[in-house]
């Protein structure tokens, strides 16, 4: 893996953004003002679709509280855009920039998209849809960094800190819904938000936080709990960088990684009755680290490490990466283990997950750009985070909220992801199941065998995530079973079902095993449906 490889795996290089300007605006508001927009702005209550919509100047001449429109322009179809829509770009408050589509061919519906990393630029992962006919909005967060992994805008900036961990996107979300009111002369039948890594953590911080902005939510390999992403990243760090000066001397090199990755396929393939170098379900495997041939003793408590997770004493302040399932020795140099050198050169950080923890302790926490990770013991960890927490993490399993008004939350993530260990959510997931024996009915996990980071792998994880959570809204389909792919050079290659958690895929032991239909539902407990 080169250096621009291991950049490129950042979710959000991949994703369309808009560049906000650092134009000054008028001084923040309360947020309460917003919520006169569906008073001031709103014509009519009638639902769908109009073709009685507001003219480009006209929507230019519009005033809402606390937001500025900045630009207004049609963008006429093409190859690349199949359908024609309005694109409106504005500010909310001093700082939260946002864009908005509107499709000439609307289908009665809205969906916001969310942002990856620190976002700081307007991300928008469901900007898509707009060729499906959905009106749809994504934002920058409140601040400009097009980094995405360096949090220094946050420093002693509460304004910030508080928009980028929930305001913003419920802001975002009211501002939306309000133009779309205006401009095609109704509301949405229907409103959606869908994110993945950050964006995961936006939509389980609307579910909780805002349960009434959105109708359905999918919260792909969620970052939820900050504090504890920065425990884990902090811990992992100590061990693999003991020495702040030394950040270009790994102590993980990629032929150690190769090795890793050999083994857990040797040791852990075929004990889900398949050797199709999948894991299909990580936590029922066995893995023994010890057998892993020629790695160092260093390497190999590096790697111990990695799997723990952070502890303050005996007590796990967050879990690890999942022991079992598959390691991509470029995926983990980019993510876990380093160096990149041209971020050790441009950011002194040698691996994204160094650079998100440390810049949460050092911009979110402790409002210290000189903190030094290597001398943090956790034990005053409860303490130092308090403040942060109440913002960032959106980790309350009482979805009681969101249920009464009849929302649907749909969680994923992949076994493989060498950003966000999957065991986080799973836990998350169980105390929501604690919270409520019912949860099922309006919230369901799916765990993805083979899957990275929001997507990729070896594993089959392409899914039309919107599709399957606007049928269960809409025609009270539950997802009892959903059906993903694998491409190759654009062609499917191979397709496998996912079941809701705690169940899991297994080979049938007869038919095609690259077709979902050779796969069946197995529980924990070993009985099969």
């Amino acid at each position: 893996m080169n250096a621009n490889d291991a950049i490129a795996v950042f979710p959000i290089e991949s994703m369309p953004i808009q560049t906000a300007s650092n134009e000054t605006r008028p001084l923040f508001k309360p947020s309460f003002l917003v919520l006169l927009i569906a008073l001031l702005a709103g014509t009519t209550a009638s639902f769908g679709q109009s073709t009685n919509r507001l003219s480009v100047d006209a929507v230019r001449r519009l005033r809402l509280p606390d937001v500025v429109l900045e630009s207004v322009k049609s963008v006429g179809s093409d190859s690349k855009n199949p359908k024609a829509y309005l694109e409106v770009n504005g500010v909310i408050g001093t700082s939260i920039r946002f864009e908005l589509l509107l499709p000439e061919d609307w289908n009665g519906r809205f969906v916001m998209g969310g942002g990856g990393g620190f976002v700081g630029t307007v991300q928008n992962m469901a900007r898509g849809s707009v060729n499906r006919g959905y009106a749809t909005v994504g934002t920058d967060t409140g601040h400009h960094d097009e980094s995405g992994y360096l949090a220094g805008w946050a420093i002693d900036n509460l304004e910030a800190k508080v928009n980028f961990g929930h305001l913003a996107v419920h802001r975002t979300a009211e501002v939306a819904k309000a133009l779309i009111r205006d401009y095609y002369g109704s509301d949405s039948k229907y409103s959606y938000f869908v994110g993945c890594s950050r964006g995961g953590g936006q939509a389980m911080m609307e579910a909780q936080r805002y349960p009434r902005d959105f109708d359905g939510i999918v919260a792909g390999a969620p970052a939820f709990n900050w504090t504890g992403l920065a425990a884990m990243s902090v811990a992992i760090a100590q061990a693999l960088y003991p020495d702040p000066a030394t950040l270009d001397h790994p102590v993980i090199t990629k032929q150690s990684l190769e090795r890793l990755q050999a083994s857990i396929i040797e040791q852990c393939d075929a004990q889900d009755g398949l050797k199709d170098g999948v894991v299909q379900n990580p936590p029922s495997t066995h893995f023994d680290l010890s057998k892993v041939p020629g790695i160092t003793e260093e390497q190999r408590k590096a790697f111990e490490a990695i799997y723990r997770g952070a502890f303050n004493g005996n007590v796990q302040i967050y879990p690890g990466y999942s022991p079992g399932a598959e390691c991509d020795p470029g995926q983990w140099i980019a993510w876990i283990t380093g160096s990149v050198p041209p971020m050790v050169a441009k950011d002194h950080v040698p691996d994204l997950m160094f650079a998100f923890g440390t810049q949460i302790w050092k911009g979110l926490v402790f409002n210290d750009p000189d903190w030094d990770y290597s001398r943090y013991n956790f034990s005053g960890f409860e303490r130092d985070t308090r403040l942060a927490a109440s913002f960032l993490n959106a980790t309350s399993p009482n979805l009681d909220a969101f249920k009464a008004r009849k929302g649907k939350l749909i969680i994923w993530h992949g076994w493989a992801d060498p950003a966000l260990p999957a065991q986080a959510t799973v836990d998350y997931y169980r105390q929501v199941e604690a919270h409520d024996p019912n949860a099922a009915e309006y919230c369901r996990l799916f765990m993805v065998p083979g899957c990275l980071h929001c997507g990729g792998g070896p594993g089959a994880s392409e899914v039309d995530w919107l599709s399957t959570i606007a049928d269960w809204v809409e025609h009270s389909q539950s997802p009892d079973k959903v059906i993903t792919s694998k491409r190759e050079s654009g062609n499917v290659e191979m397709t496998r079902p996912l079941f809701p958690y705690p169940r899991y895929a297994v080979y049938n032991g007869s038919g095609d095993t690259k077709s979902a239909e050779s796969f069946v539902a197995k529980s924990p407990a070993g009985l099969t449906h």
